[in-house]
């Protein structure tokens, strides 16, 4: 079986809400893509519920590509602890980092239902399973924190 590198990191010596770059892969033709952990909750200490998460998602994918460029897909973890943020290239964790945290004041201070993309049974596979009021007091409690630059150190939060 392959090794995937999200097995191998040891939850239990993070400090989470921190970006972490995982990888950078290179295409045949050269090109980069970057993996982050972007991880919003302590790994087996809690996790965002499935609603809030769900929505915080939907609209992380649209208002951090506002923000950063190259994003490529931003999907929750199984966990519900965090993200993968995948993009072209190989932006800086701090670029990263603030393209987040835009997201996420965003959703704290201003979101609105209506700014919410993608929730009709058309748009999303579970439209009923969002809750914006989860996500809005997720997305301050994780600003209050800081996101942590460096994954085993709470660095430039």
């Amino acid at each position: 079986m392959a090794e995937v590198e999200s097995f191998t990191l040891d939850h239990t010596a993070v400090s989470a809400p921190y970006v972490r770059l995982i990888s950078v892969e290179h295409g045949p033709k050269g090109d980069a893509i970057s993996n982050f952990d972007v991880r919003f909750v302590q790994p087996n200490e809690g996790e965002i519920p499935t609603a809030g998460l769900h929505t915080i998602e939907h609209l992380l994918a649209s208002v951090v590509r506002d923000r950063i460029d190259g994003l490529i897909d931003i999907s929750p973890f199984g966990c519900r602890t965090g993200f993968h943020a995948i993009f072209w290239g190989d932006p800086a964790v701090a670029d990263v980092v603030a393209a987040v945290r835009g997201g996420l004041e965003f959703i704290a201070n201003t979101a609105e239902w209506s700014d919410v993309p993608g929730v009709s049974a058309v748009e999303c596979g579970n439209y009923r399973d969002h809750s914006l009021h989860s996500a809005k007091e997720w997305s301050k409690t994780i600003l209050d924190q800081g996101i942590s630059l460096d994954a085993f150190e709470r660095v430039g939060v």
